[in-house]
């Protein structure tokens, strides 16, 4: 505010230092800079107490008096201007100056008054105040929002805290792959296992036996042989064969109790193996939490750029032209995101108090960065006297449309199919689908379950691959009742019409391009089935008019053809339609008339299409 004041001081002294400047009997700066310093919200009262000290001390009297009623009246008018419009541009005060100037010269020839100039004069001195309080508002402008570039000291440690994340990330990783060496699984029964087996069921069996020494101290004793082969059939088959148990006996007084001891020790060492194997898959849960955070911090790591060092020439232009709109800008930040992409954090209110359109400085901030800008989903679409908060995106290229059809199981309440729209403010379109297994409540939860973890993560601004692993994470730890669901999604960026499809356990996805269907599928467990699991990725180009088509299996799994996929192909070509929701409809419809009408499973078709905009 101090520096503020010291600028404001500076200008009026120039001001009045304007005043003696003379071209053909005119004065032509002194109603253009005045007006053009006036836009800027300075003390008017100082400002004309400058000017009008400067006015007597250089002007003759008429024009002293003709110049100071056009700045009073210029005062009316630009506060008429912005009282009508919230916002007074200055080519529009460059009017009403140039035409003030213009009737006070002729009134004083009219009246003649001394020393006034020709007729030709006059009107280029209208002219010239029409430019100059344009040329000059803008270079005044500058001039007062202009500040030294200072480096802050605070911002220092920040700049290390991404390559801090990138250390912990690594950290992370190494923790996780050592999870997951101790988590190496090994054969049910090893040798040397199975000879310890052997080695208690004597111990236990024969020490309390008094012809234990008979039996095995002779060198050709066939009882080792025979051991084995009940142990190896116990391991094999979960009890010892008739066989061996007839052969036990002609050799083994206790041959009952060696039989029953076997059993016990194997079903003990099943059980001690069913522990370790748990303790093997938390292990590689566990290891997969890690993972998991490693990608997080990565993620974190990847800082988006504040250019408001670079662009402070955009940042001037943007805070001029909402100026002319009547909008204050209170804090300003320009940023570019991880993908190169310009984003816009502006703190607004209105100057005169009233309310503007949000249109009105996303076109104003369009114009100053050559870019068309959006405003973030979910924003007030007026400015207010008190200063709000608001984010602005680069436009996408493209707009998306959707559609759904959907039908429930014969005889179910509710589908075990869920879906999800989501919008992402990065200039990303999600398309995802959720089939969960079995149908009706249970199912329904499960794959509402798998939808909310992803749309969490993705808003929260996690890429899709961590969104993934994170939430198979839970769904691992949750793993209840071996309930299971697949999950297929198509990210599409609406900048480049890329596309990326995630199939987990999903059936195919079909992409149409005018008359032409591409068909993809892949082959991988559903989510939660495996902590290890796996992702099929793949990519396609999308351009405007093209349609995704996502199924769930309930789809195509009662075609009652070899080939559903092809089957489906063929329905989707013969359809000539650009609507998305009514491409999905007769899908629908097609399938059922394969199924007689009668639903055997949980069925939903999403279709969505890109437009250029």
């Amino acid at each position: 505010m101090k520096k503020t004041g010291v600028r404001q001081m500076i200008f009026g002294i120039l001001g009045s230092l304007a005043c003696g400047v003379s071209v053909m009997g005119c004065y032509p700066l002194v109603p253009a800079y005045f007006t053009a310093l006036y836009l800027e919200q300075v003390n008017g009262v100082v400002l004309l107490a400058f000017m009008y000290i400067g006015m007597t001390l250089f002007m003759p009297l008429t024009a002293a008096v003709k110049y100071g009623v056009t700045l009073i009246v210029m005062i009316g008018a630009v506060k008429l201007i912005e009282w009508a419009n919230e916002g007074c541009p200055a080519f529009l005060a460059g009017v009403m100056a140039g035409l003030t100037t213009l009737i006070l010269s002729f009134c004083g020839s009219l009246l003649e008054w001394k020393n006034q100039p020709d007729g030709a004069a006059v009107f280029l001195e209208a002219v010239f105040i029409f430019g100059a309080v344009i040329l000059l508002n803008r270079g005044i402008h500058f001039l007062m929002e202009w500040t030294p570039v200072q480096r802050k000291t605070e911002e220092l440690p920040e700049r290390g805290n991404g390559e801090r994340l990138k250390n912990y990330a690594e950290s992370f990783q190494g923790l996780s792959q050592i999870f997951l060496n101790m988590s190496a699984g090994k054969e049910k029964y090893a040798a040397d296992e199975l000879g310890r087996v052997q080695n208690e069921l004597t111990g236990k069996v024969c020490a309390s036996c008094d012809s234990c020494a008979l039996c095995w101290e002779r060198d050709c004793t066939p009882l080792y042989g025979i051991l084995s082969s009940m142990i190896t059939s116990i391991w094999q088959v979960g009890e010892p064969g008739a066989e061996n148990e007839a052969e036990l006996k002609k050799y083994c007084a206790k041959s009952r109790d060696m039989v029953e001891e076997a059993v016990r020790v194997f079903e003990r060492v099943s059980l001690n193996h069913a522990w370790y194997n748990r303790l093997l898959e938390n292990r590689q849960v566990i290891a997969e939490q890690l993972d998991a955070m490693a990608y997080i911090m990565q993620d974190c790591a990847r800082e988006e750029r504040v250019l408001d060092t670079q662009e402070r020439r955009a940042i001037s232009e943007i805070r001029y032209r909402a100026k002319e709109r009547g909008i204050s800008i209170v804090e300003i930040h320009l940023i570019e995101t991880l993908d190169g992409r310009l984003k816009l954090s502006a703190a607004l209110k209105s100057r005169m108090g009233g309310c503007i359109s949000l249109k009105s400085f996303v076109t104003a901030a369009g114009h100053a960065l050559g870019r068309q800008m959006r405003a973030a989903a979910d924003t007030k679409t007026f400015i207010s006297k008190e200063p709000v908060n608001y984010v602005f995106y680069e436009d996408t290229v493209y707009r998306n449309v959707q559609g759904i059809a959907r039908v429930k199981k014969d005889g179910a309440k509710i589908s075990g199919d869920n879906f999800s729209f989501l919008e992402l403010e990065r200039g990303e379109f999600l398309l995802g689908l959720s089939d969960g297994m079995g149908s009706g409540s249970m199912a329904c939860k499960e794959s509402e379950m798998v939808l909310d973890l992803v749309e969490r993560f993705l808003e929260a601004g996690f890429s899709v691959e961590t969104a993934i692993r994170m939430m198979n994470s839970a769904m691992v730890m949750k793993g209840a009742d071996d309930l299971y669901s697949t999950v297929d999604l198509c990210k599409i960026n609406l900048y480049t019409g890329m596309a990326k499809l995630y199939k987990i356990g999903a059936a195919a996805t079909f992409i149409k391009r005018g008359a032409e269907v591409e068909c993809i599928t892949s082959q991988s467990l559903p989510v939660g089935a495996q902590v290890q699991m796996d992702i099929s990725v793949q990519e396609t180009k999308l351009t405007g008019g093209d349609f995704v088509v996502m199924v769930t299996d309930g789809v195509l799994e009662y075609l009652h053809v070899k080939k559903p996929e092809d089957t489906m192909q063929e329905i989707i070509e013969s359809i000539q339609t650009n609507n998305p929701g009514i491409l999905a409809k007769k899908i629908m419809e097609r399938v059922m008339l394969f199924k007689g009408g009668k639903a055997k499973d949980d069925m939903t078709v999403l279709a969505a299409c890109i437009w250029e905009k």
